[in-house]
């Protein structure tokens, strides 16, 4: 195959087409433009530059990934014969490129030329950091950046970018929409974005701008709201309290969260989870703000570190290693994180369970690294209290149960139905005075 070399055309006005793009075209052995109904199609006509374009399959095609299959084939069958220049008007944010480099990395080279966004984003106002994407590629955006779309040449994508969108926006959030034209200044009205799918026009260089909303105004946050968030109650005027936190203050917090999100799943309250792990990650926050602050650690050091634990202790995922099972996972874990911590003994392995745990929940750790090295535990047990304490933590693991886990609801219903029996009447609590007799 020969050279496939993309070229940017710009938002489409003759105008923005560059001099050093225009050479280029007029230099192609065999010239493809992405549509021919754009003024730069109309300006190499004029010019006597011969192009063929891609617009006779999009009704040839059933779908759009469709189309960009085709779009492919036909580059790159034009480009065995001879080197093929293609030109589109953003390669950064087309869907074709983007299958072009996928399929041909080593036979295809993006050049220069003026983008697709400047001027929407001039005649906007817009500010940086902008994020820029198609119509065709919308994934949900963070909210904390102004967000540029284009392409959007139907309604009914309007419509698929208004239901992304709303969700994080509102219905009700100022859009600005940018209508077709091919004038090198670019106009557009406001309207709400509930509307963006109820213009009366749209084609290749319709677009739609959302400036960021400022945090009181949004209705749903990502995680770098939360950060942003925090950054605001510990910055300067922030909140005295969460000023006055350290790393050791807060430590107690999370294990709090952390039981109380695993009663909410009990009782298989979903909102209530959602919740509760809102305030276990607030905690991940928190302490990565007071580590940044002292020099100790900072939020991307905690993403790192899991990141390599994960990819590192998966090889059946991520390096052709071999785990059917659940117990053929947790076994290799094991034994990767006992090799990467020295633990050559059985008693080192036990002493690696971290005794901050509840009583139940470490012994549970340690009976799942004994029998992971092939040992009895009953064999193991001295005679006494303990033991029958123990031996109850095993057979709750045998049946697939957490003693932890069935001491906090056992607990939890108590208290349920102690309640019951004192709205019933059947129980009454004991006043002070009676305490005595």
């Amino acid at each position: 195959m020969q050279k496939i070399t993309v070229v940017s055309l710009g938002p489409g006005p003759r105008e923005h087409l560059t001099l050093g793009v225009l050479a280029r075209l007029k230099r192609a052995k065999r010239l493809i433009l992405r549509t021919g109904e754009i003024d730069c199609a109309a300006f190499l006509r004029d010019e006597g530059i011969k192009f063929e374009t891609l617009d006779s399959l999009h009704g040839e095609c059933e779908d759009f990934d469709d189309f960009i299959r085709q779009a492919v084939e036909k580059i790159a069958k034009s480009a065995a014969r001879a080197q093929v220049v293609y030109a589109v008007l953003d390669p950064l944010g087309d869907e074709t490129v983007s299958a072009l480099l996928a399929a041909y990395p080593d036979q295809v080279t993006l050049t220069g030329g003026a983008g697709l966004a400047q001027p929407l984003l001039a005649a906007a106002g817009a500010r940086f950091p902008v994020r820029v994407v198609s119509a065709t590629s919308l994934t949900v955006p963070d909210t904390q950046d102004n967000l540029l779309v284009v392409e959007m040449n139907t309604r009914m994508l309007a419509g698929e970018c208004k239901l992304a969108l709303s969700s994080w926006y509102g219905d009700d959030a100022e859009a600005l929409f940018f209508p077709p034209a091919e004038k090198e200044e670019r106009r557009f009205v406001r309207v709400p974005l509930c509307e963006i799918d109820r213009q009366p026009k749209y084609d290749h260089t319709t677009a739609v701008y959302l400036p960021s909303l400022p945090l009181k105004q949004r209705q749903r946050f990502d995680l770098w709201d939360l950060k942003r968030v925090m950054d605001v109650l510990r910055g300067q005027d922030g909140c005295p309290w969460d000023l006055a936190q350290t790393h050791r203050t807060l430590s107690r917090y999370l294990i709090e969260e952390a039981y109380e999100t695993s009663e909410a799943v009990e009782r298989e309250d979903w909102d209530h989870v959602a919740d509760e792990l809102g305030d276990v990650l607030l905690q991940v926050i928190f302490q990565a703000n007071i580590g940044a602050q002292y020099g100790t650690f900072e939020l991307s050091d905690v993403t790192t570190d899991i990141c390599k634990k994960m990819i590192e202790r998966h090889p059946h995922i991520f390096a052709g290693g071999h785990a059917d099972t659940p117990e053929e996972v947790f076994l290799s874990w094991e034994q990767m994180k006992q090799k990467q911590r020295g633990n050559a003994t059985a008693a080192a392995r036990l002493q690696d369970v971290s005794a901050s745990l509840p009583g139940l929940l470490r012994a549970e750790k340690m009976f799942k690294k004994l029998e992971a090295q092939g040992l009895d535990l009953s064999a193991l047990l001295e005679d006494g209290p303990a033991r029958q304490i123990l031996s109850a933590v095993q057979q709750l693991r045998q049946a697939g149960l957490s003693a932890e886990e069935e001491t906090q609801i056992a607990l939890l219903r108590l208290i349920q139905r102690v309640d019951a029996l004192e709205k019933s009447g059947e129980i009454r609590q004991k006043m002070p005075e009676e305490l005595d007799n």
